[in-house]
Parts: C-alpha cells; structure tokens; sequence
C-alpha cells in the first residue's frame, strides 16, 4: 500500500469517484461520511479492508481528529445546498473546510486537496460562494500548500443537474429554467477525481486550479443538448430573474410555514448564483497546467442519461430498425 488518505464526503458524487482511484493506485482509503451505512459499497473499490467507509461529522473537532489521526493525505469534497439548519453553507463550507486543514495541519499530514467550486469569491452577492470562499481561506490559513480545485458544474452518473433536468421532461412540454443565457463549463467527475488524485499524489503542486470542461454553453445550449441525447422534445421557457426571485421567496416562506416539508426547487441564493457566468477565469490555472485533457459532454451524457428516452435502453434498436425498413 502506498499511505493512507482520509477522504471527507467521500461517498459522495465526486469522493467516490476519488476513493476508486486512489485505491487503484494502491492506497488505503478512509472515507469519512455521516451515514456509513450508506456509504459501504466504497469497499469494493479495493481489496478486503483497503477502503473503509468510517463515521465523521466535520462539525465536531473529535470526530475529526479521529479519522484525521495516522493518515499521510486529507481530502476534503464536503460541501452543501443547504442555505439554513445545523449544516448551512458556513457551518459546512466554511467553519467544516477551515476544522478539517486545521486538525490535518496539527496532525502532521503532509498534504490536502480541497473541492471547491468556480465563483468562490468574498464578493459574492451569494451566500454559497462567499462561504466557498471563506473555506478556501480558512484551508490555506491553516494548510498554505493544499490543492484547490474549483469546478464548473460537474455531470456524471449520479449528478443532480442533468439528471434532474431530464426527470423534469416527463412531467410536460416545458422544461423551465432560471438564466437561460448564463455561461457553464461543464467538467465530467471522474476529470476532478483525475485531477484531486494528482495533488494527492503530490504530482501536482498546490495552489488554485479552476476546472471546466472543452466546451462553454449557455444554460438553454445546455438543455438542448441533453434533450437531444433523450430523444425527446420540449420547450425550453426562460423565467426572467425578478420573476425567479418571488418564486424563490414564495417557495422558502412555503418551506418555513411547513416546518421544511415543503421543497424548495429553487432558493434566492441560487437564483443570485445563476446571474453570474460560471466558467475558468481568464488566466486562470487549471486541466492545461495539470496535464488533463477533459472529457466532452457529448462522448459521457449518452452513457447515464439513455433512461430517459422514450424507450429507455431500445431506443437505440428502434432507431435502427426504423432504418432498416427505410
């Protein structure tokens, strides 16, 4: 074995995807996780006993410190949507990042890799990024030489952008979306496993890596893309962001009145996100420096997304037969 990490969240969409490699690579895994019980599929990533799914709550210093204790490297893929309660952007993003490269800094690990997110700033008119922000300070204080990566919106297998949106198509017509015209960069996971595992690895130095994928579309490009690739058709409406944000109070006053029963499909925050391009800085170091050439959407999105069409898995036969008899 070549040392041990502790990955925090790492059962999670993209800690999973890093605890395959790394134990690919050999390494003893320790993914740190709320809910081990419905963390224990990581242990067929390796050999009996290699990766072991442990509890944590990165908001108690001794929890921490425990899975924290003997371990060569600390990853840190924690993050939350959550706005309000116990695990809210700062309790999560900020004062859980900053506990994590506090304790790893006294316990003597040599190096972290923390997943961050592009539009990290201090500046933000949104909550999350500016606690995105605070976190990544909060490492740095602590950890000066951690890898940072900051990731576009990240598709795969298990993501909750295009699988949710494609969900969305079953119920009408209309797919609604909020800042149809804003910019993504969308970056496969297993690109941001590929790039963690680096600074793991220590094959990479530390420092601030924005991550986005070979193509820049908007929001609607981005719909299009993925109704085209289920084989269905609908309208792409756009909702204008002052009718968005009385949605979004409607929607948070509707979830405080039911005590959180009722779901908010969309929040201020987010809606305050989506007015802001979210893709690599110019000049900003990323996939280039690290020596990744990142997937396309159009070679991964067919690979997951195929149940959502129409006939699911015999799309592809149907379209073929439909040839045949042409």
């Amino acid at each position: 074995m070549t040392g041990l990490v502790t990955i925090f969240g790492g059962s999670g969409f993209v800690g999973r995807y890093i605890a395959r490699r790394l134990a690919k690579e050999g390494w003893r895994v320790r993914v740190a996780a709320r809910r081990t019980n419905e963390a224990m599929f990581v242990r067929s990533y390796g050999v009996v006993g290699q990766v072991e799914p442990v509890f944590c709550n990165i908001r108690d210093d001794a929890s921490v410190r425990a899975v924290t204790q003997g371990a060569n490297v600390v990853v840190n893929c924690v993050g939350t949507f959550d706005a309000s309660g116990k695990n809210n952007f700062d309790a999560i993003q900020n004062e859980g990042a900053t506990r994590i490269a506090r304790i790893a800094a006294e316990e003597g690990v040599a190096r972290m890799v923390h997943i961050s997110a592009i539009g990290a700033s201090a500046e933000s008119d949104s909550e999350y990024a500016r606690s995105k922000a605070a976190g990544e300070a909060g490492v740095l204080a602590h950890m000066p030489g951690a890898m940072i990566l900051r990731p576009s919106v990240i598709f795969g297998t298990e993501d909750q952008f295009f699988n949710r949106f494609a969900g969305m198509t079953r119920m009408g017509p209309i797919l609604p979306v909020v800042g149809a015209e804003t910019r993504f960069q969308p970056i496969w996971v297993d690109d941001v496993a590929q790039a963690a595992v680096l600074g793991v690895l220590g094959s990479a130095p530390g420092g601030v890596y924005e991550l986005g994928g070979p193509d820049v579309d908007t929001f609607r490009e981005l719909m299009e893309l993925m109704l085209q690739t289920i084989r269905r058709r609908r309208l792409v409406v756009n909702i204008p962001f002052p009718v968005a944000r009385l949605m979004a109070s409607v929607f948070g006053f509707g979830n405080a009145l039911s005590l959180g029963l009722l779901p908010m499909p969309i929040t201020r925050d987010q809606v305050r996100s989506l007015t802001v391009d979210n893709v690599v800085a110019p000049g900003a170091q990323g996939f280039v420096e690290l020596g990744i050439a990142p997937a396309a959407m159009e070679s991964i999105l067919p690979d997951y997304l195929w149940r959502f069409r129409p006939s699911g898995q015999y799309s592809a036969i149907k379209e073929s037969a439909r040839n045949l008899k042409a």
